[in-house]
């Protein structure tokens, strides 16, 4: 099993391109848990939140892995919980990063803030490029001290896509040939 996740700041293409590997790949894809939380509570989330937010992606996680894919895509993971929690509330659970560090990532693929334009959808909260640039910069940061393999994608949509499909072609090696559905990219009307 290979185990791919997408990370970086919001509006960046992460559920965009997660849907689009899963669709040329196969594989399972787990979503971002906190998006059905945050629709199900209907409010802001609070410190409180952390916990059951992480561990509710963490659920999804394990469950899928349960079922051992060839390929799982997770749309994001608890690096994301991690520094949130961290920029929302200046504190977040140890237990947080420790599961973070006790599960295996075959390849991250960090999404850049720059390049795209940022776009509202009722619960991202980074409209400014800055913020988004930090988040990205904090992203990478933790990456590279815990010595977590990653790829940078950059440039537009087309070519966040591009990028996307030739490292997971890479990262599948000659299985990728046997799952490959070849599929045009379509024009973007929101970023998910």
């Amino acid at each position: 099993m290979k185990v791919l996740v997408l990370t970086g700041p919001e509006s960046s293409g992460k559920s965009w391109l997660s849907a689009a590997i899963q669709q040329r790949f196969g594989g399972v894809l787990v979503d971002e848990y906190v998006r059905h939380f945050i629709d199900e509570q209907g409010r802001d989330t609070v410190y409180a939140d952390i916990t059951p937010i992480a561990q509710g992606q963490l659920d999804r996680e394990d469950a899928a892995r349960a079922t051992k894919p060839e390929l799982l895509i997770l749309d994001t993971h608890l690096l994301s919980n991690l520094l949130w929690s961290w920029s929302l509330f200046a504190d977040c659970p140890q237990w947080i990063e420790q599961q973070l560090l006790a599960r295996h990532y075959d390849l991250h693929l960090l999404l850049s803030a720059q390049g795209v334009e940022w776009i509202s959808d009722g619960q991202r909260c980074q409209p400014q490029l800055a913020e988004r640039q930090a988040f990205f910069d904090a992203s990478k940061q933790w990456l590279d001290r815990h010595a977590q393999r990653y790829q940078v994608l950059d440039g537009d949509w087309q070519h966040r896509h591009e990028q996307a499909m030739t490292a997971v072609s890479e990262l599948l090696g000659t299985s990728a040939d046997l799952m490959l559905v070849q599929q045009p990219v379509e024009s973007r009307s929101r970023n998910t």
